[in-house]
Order: C-alpha cells, then sequence, then structure tokens
C-alpha cells in the first residue's frame, strides 16, 4: 500500500555515511547504536564521538546494567568496550529529552571551538528524522549523515505488522506537530537570527519538557 511506503520514508531515514568531524550519539538505554557509531570511529569516518544524555525526563533517573546513573556513561562503557578511546568521547551527561541533546551537544562542541561541517548521527531506526530534524536545528551549517540501528526490533520493513509497533512509529509523527509548532511560535521569522551562522544565542530548552521525548 502506497499509504505505508510513505510514512516509511516520512519516519525512517538512513545515509551512506561519510568521512565527518563527528559522531552524535543521541541518548537512549540501547548499547546498540554506541556499537554502530564505534564501528564507523574504526572505519575512520570521524576523529570524535559525542553520546548525549542524563536520563529520560520520564523516568526522572537511569540505571545503567553496569551501574552507570547516565544515559553517557553507559554509552561510553559501550563504546570503550567497542575499543573506542577515551580521548575521542566527548561528554553531554545533562540532556533529558532528545531536542535537550541537540541544544547541549552544540553548547559542548561550542565550547571546544569545534567547526561541524559534516556530522553522522546514530540513533534508533524509527527515531533518524527527529533526529535529524532536531540537530539540523542547531546546526543549520552541518551536513548530516543518518546511520541509524534497529532497536526493539521496529524496522521500515515490519513497523506496520504489529500494534504496539506502530504506536511507536505513529507516535514520532504525533510529536513532530506539537513540538515544531512550540520551535517556530517562539521563534517565529527570526529563527535564522537564532540559530543561524551570527545567531546571539542558542535555543533554551522548552518547557513542556514531556512532549519532546
Amino acid at each position: 500500500m502506497h499509504f505505508i511506503k510513505e510514512l516509511t520514508d516520512l519516519v525512517f531515514l538512513e545515509d551512506k555515511p561519510e568521512k565527518s568531524d563527528i559522531i552524535f550519539i543521541p541518548g537512549g538505554s540501547y548499547g546498540a547504536i554506541a556499537q554502530t557509531a564505534a564501528r564507523l570511529y574504526h572505519k575512520g569516518l570521524a576523529p570524535l564521538l559525542l553520546p548525549s544524555g542524563k536520563h529520560s525526563k520520564l523516568k526522572g533517573f537511569f540505571d545503567g546494567p553496569n551501574g552507570e546513573s547516565t544515559e553517557w556513561e553507559f554509552l561510553q562503557h559501550v563504546l570503550l568496550s567497542e575499543g573506542v578511546p577515551t580521548s575521542a568521547i566527548l561528554r553531554e551527561d545533562q540532556a533529558t529529552y532528545t531536542y535537550e541533546n541537540a541544544i547541549y551537544s552544540r553548547q559542548v562542541t561550542d565550547a571546544c571551538g569545534l567547526d561541524i561541517k559534516r556530522a553522522i548521527i546514530c540513533c534508533q531506526a524509527y527515531h533518524a528524522r527527529r533526529c535529524r530534524l532536531y540537530y539540523e536545528i542547531l546546526y543549520p551549517e552541518t551536513q548530516f549523515f543518518i546511520c541509524p540501528t534497529v532497536t526493539q526490533d521496529i524496522s521500515r520493513e515490519n513497523w506496520f505488522l504489529d500494534e504496539g509497533k506502530i504506536d511507536i512509529v505513529l507516535g514520532e509523527i504525533e510529536r513532530w506537530g506539537g513540538q515544531f509548532h512550540d520551535i517556530l511560535r517562539e521563534y517565529g521569522p527570526d529563527y535564522k537570527k537564532v540559530c543561524g551562522p551570527s545567531r546571539k544565542h542558542l535555543p533554551e530548552p522548552m518547557d513542556k519538557e514531556e512532549d519532546f521525548l
């Protein structure tokens, strides 16, 4: 059915990665996304990795399998176990939802004096479009390559075959309207001044945190 293909193409993105300045890993409790990032690092596709995340805003804490208290610690542990050196891993451990992953990651790269012209995003497969949109807001001049990993057995081939998977994937689409309505309403026609090359400040996390998970 054509509408399923259109919905699938809307949510699920995947690019052929090219040599980049950094690999972003936007939080979560699925180590597979960090394993994907490590493989790309070992292939020489980027010299730096930036895992991001404190804990889920809704849950309020992170209980890692090895005693980690933040998503960043967990993802760093996975990267180290995959042979990535500590010197290649940057730190962002304050984000509690996806938009914050992008906001605080931008703060980190700015603080490090990094000019990110090309970047790879390693995320969950069904989360790919939303991750790209958020990171594009914070890095409007950056070319992104999405390298997703299938988690929770939710893929572009099977998401529409199971009620639980349908709810998760269509939930992604439902979030976009509210989230980007708030973003555009806050910045409106002056948005380029906020996030463009001449921006005066970075966006602040939104008030309705629960809407941005």
